[in-house]
């Protein structure tokens, strides 16, 4: 059965976050910790999305300043609006062309932008022209072939109920989210001391609505697909996922997520 191909959408905060910026934040904290840059940095947090990267690096890594900056508008509106820090600024633009001069900052990072930019190549170079010499450039993106478990779910029962949905797979699509191909644009972009490793993060659900409800949200490659079904073939694809899930007796389910990490320093 062949499916309908919507553009790529980013562009509801409030949409986001309960699919998947929950969980990214959590992978923030530890990504934080592997890069272990010191206090009074200046940050670039690129494809910054609703500032869950950006707002952890405030938290916790005492920073200078941090700008952050992603192409959605609604993004943009959403991170500015919850963090609210003289520390920190949001903009839209495009990591493949980034509006700052060379050398304008200590750390650049990016959460979960890299596997979704056209051409990461292009955005990696960005990241590291704008780094100072000596700086770090990091990034992390989903395990989405592998250990993104809620993710693997879905794909892997939409696969069984309807083959053509493999074409929208992020596991399948998504060809830099290994730790080889990742690591392989660090060193493209000239990065030195390259490192690639895994996160891996709980992700606890209260209940099948808990885990079931963001896939609604029309936002990102499997709602998408989810919401492009008629409501027959939806609740269909929603009863096989939650035949395969390990639900526990109180209905409480828990998952894990994996993300794959790089550093290079410039």
């Amino acid at each position: 059965m062949e499916q309908p191909q919507p553009k790529e959408m980013w562009a509801s905060g409030e949409v986001y976050e309960p699919y998947v910026g929950r969980w990214s934040r959590r992978v923030a904290l530890e990504f934080l910790a592997w890069l272990a840059v010191p206090p009074a940095q200046r940050w670039l947090d690129a494809g910054c999305g609703t500032g869950a990267l950006s707002q952890t690096i405030l938290e916790w890594a005492s920073p200078q300043a941090v700008q952050g900056i992603d192409p959605s508008a609604g993004f943009i509106t959403y991170a500015r609006e919850h963090i609210r820090d003289s520390r920190a600024s949001f903009e839209a633009g495009d990591a493949r062309a980034l509006p700052y001069q060379g050398a304008s900052f200590d750390a650049v990072v990016s959460g979960l932008m890299l596997n979704f930019v056209p051409e990461p190549p292009s955005a990696l170079a960005e990241m590291t022209r704008v780094v100072r010499c000596g700086g770090i450039v990091a990034a992390y993106v989903w395990d989405y072939a592998g250990q993104m478990q809620m993710m693997r779910h879905f794909w892997d029962a939409a696969v069984a109920l309807d083959p053509a949905a493999v074409e929208f797979d992020e596991g399948r699509r998504c060809a830099i989210c290994q730790p080889g191909p990742l690591a392989g644009i660090f060193q493209a972009a000239g990065l030195t001391d390259v490192e690639a490793r895994a996160i891996d993060i709980p992700t606890d659900f209260r209940d099948f609505d808990d885990y079931w409800t963001p896939f609604l949200g029309g936002q990102a490659p499997a709602p998408r697909y989810a919401m492009s079904l008629t409501e027959a073939r939806r609740a269909e694809l929603r009863e096989h996922i939650r035949a395969t899930l390990p639900i526990n007796a109180d209905g409480s389910i828990q998952l894990m997520a994996r993300v794959w990490a790089a550093r290079g320093v410039r």
